[in-house]
């Protein structure tokens, strides 16, 4: 997988429309957006990832003979068109969001300036990416937040939707801040801690469950978790779990770090049963990991009922993000560049009020509150506009214009949020290590208000057009309804 070329991973009719381009001779500069229209889990918020992947898919795409021959058996592609295609490479430039970065509806995550044959191939690919990795990121985030400081480990290989989703899914649910991952392959790619125990099978090849424990205490002194529910949690599992504990203590072996896993049960009742049974027994310092198809919803429930875990082990709910299994990132033509060179402002229109897209080249500042550097608002608006923290700032809300806030000069702070990762074809991005942009993202939710991580109800970050830009949307808007009408008389 790490070194697959995903040139044709596209739908078909990217390529259609690129020999139809091709054909008569239409390939001008645009601006396409790769944005989501609504959160996960109805959520407050999203987490930005993939782009190391995206970065890499385009330093390979290349056409090479075997791709050719393909798409020439297909009976679709003229051979001038297949021409063209051995010497296609991106020349164009790409902006985006750094990965681990929390983002809202409607901004653009990737930005596409190129020629409209090479932006339009792209575009599957990048949502591709850009949609799986930002969805379980996010998930990954919301099953941290709910843990409130206990470790959350990533172990969902098994039920993943293939190599694919369980790799990349892992290196998302580390960057949306999971401690570390069952995965070794991830581990091995990523550079991120692997983690893991032993299964049931382990203490079942045994002739007894303490005998099962004492080898594997034994063998891994440094990081010693006992799985206790494979005959009998309470009367059987954890005593013999301290059991060994002790003997170990006899045997002059120090276990650095040690505890027990539960992976079925009443977990809150039956950690705080093991808690009393450990701490009785002089083991306070033993871990508590439980597992068993958790998710957030389901882990701040046991932390409301104090259960004495302190360690958690995700699974499917988290590398299927199960409850909303896709991100719904679209790709969006934006602009198209006229005979004279300017970039013209284009716009989709929608019965969906929701589907209707903002036009033009944009950017993206990040409105932050100077006294508790929490996000205010994200503001759009078109490539050329400045805007200086030196002068009031005035919000308001593109859908009900009379909802408006004026902040006042140095009392917020702004952020552009794209960055440049392409230029003339060429990459001048260097992507972080995955813990690194663990990091960020860990600062990054700081950066959001309490209200915006609840779960139920959470409060909707405002991200707001600038006047210049909504104007511009509103005529665009005026002028495609008169159309309408002029085209229905």
């Amino acid at each position: 997988m790490s070194t697959m070329k995903l040139t044709l991973l596209t739908d078909f009719y990217e390529l259609t429309m690129m020999q139809g381009y091709f054909k008569t001779g239409r390939n001008p500069k645009v601006v396409f957006d790769a944005f989501y229209r609504s959160n996960p889990d109805d959520g407050g918020y999203a987490v930005c990832a993939g782009l190391e992947q995206v970065i890499d898919y385009v330093k390979r795409l290349t056409f090479d003979p075997e791709d050719i021959d393909y798409l020439r058996s297909t009976g679709t592609f003229d051979e001038d068109f297949l021409d063209y295609l051995r010497t296609f490479r991106f020349t164009g430039d790409i902006w985006a969001i750094p990965e681990g970065t929390v983002v809202f509806p409607k901004e653009p995550l990737v930005k596409v300036i190129a020629p409209i044959m090479e932006a339009q191939l792209m575009e599957t690919a990048i949502l591709n990416i850009i949609n799986h990795q930002s969805l379980i990121a996010t998930k990954a985030a919301r099953v941290c937040y709910a843990a409130q400081g206990g470790g959350v480990m990533e172990f969902g290989l098994r039920r993943a939707q293939g190599p694919d989703a369980g790799t990349y899914g892992a290196r998302a649910a580390m960057i949306g801040g999971c401690i570390g991952t069952s995965n070794v392959l991830t581990g091995q790619l990523f550079h991120v801690p692997v983690l893991g125990t032993h299964a049931h099978s382990w203490i079942m090849s045994f002739p007894s469950e303490y005998e099962a424990f004492c080898t594997y205490a034994r063998q891994y002194p440094d990081n010693c978790t006992l799985l206790v529910d494979t005959y009998d949690t309470l009367h059987s599992g954890v005593p013999n779990a301290i059991r060994t504990f002790r003997t170990m203590q006899e045997e002059g072996i120090r276990l650095k770090k040690f505890g027990i896993r539960l992976d079925s049960g009443d977990l809150a009742y039956m950690s705080k049963k093991a808690r009393a049974m450990l701490d009785e027994a002089g083991f306070r310092d033993a871990t508590i990991t439980a597992s068993s198809d958790l998710d957030e919803y389901l882990i701040q429930s046991l932390m409301a009922q104090r259960a004495a875990i302190n360690s958690w082990g995700v699974g499917t709910n988290l590398i299927t993000s199960k409850d909303t299994p896709a991100f719904g990132g679209v790709y969006k033509l934006a602009a198209i560049e006229d005979e004279s060179g300017c970039l013209i402002p284009k716009i989709k229109l929608s019965d969906n009020t929701a589907k209707i897209t903002n036009p033009g080249n944009k950017k993206i500042y990040r409105v932050y509150d100077s006294q508790f550097h929490k996000i205010r608002a994200d503001l759009i608006c078109l490539e050329e506009e400045e805007f200086h923290e030196d002068q009031d700032l005035i919000l308001f809300d593109p859908m009900e214009t009379w909802k408006k806030t004026k902040l006042k000069a140095g009392t917020y702070e702004l952020r552009e949020l794209l960055v440049p990762v392409f230029r003339d074809g060429e990459s001048v991005y260097e992507s972080p290590s995955v813990m690194e942009i663990r990091d960020v993202c860990t600062r990054e939710k700081e950066s959001l208000w309490d209200e915006s991580k609840r779960f139920v109800n959470p409060h909707e970050m405002y991200v707001d057009l600038s006047d210049r830009l909504y104007r511009i949307r509103a005529e665009l808007l005026e002028e495609m309804s008169m159309k309408q009408l002029q085209e229905m008389s």
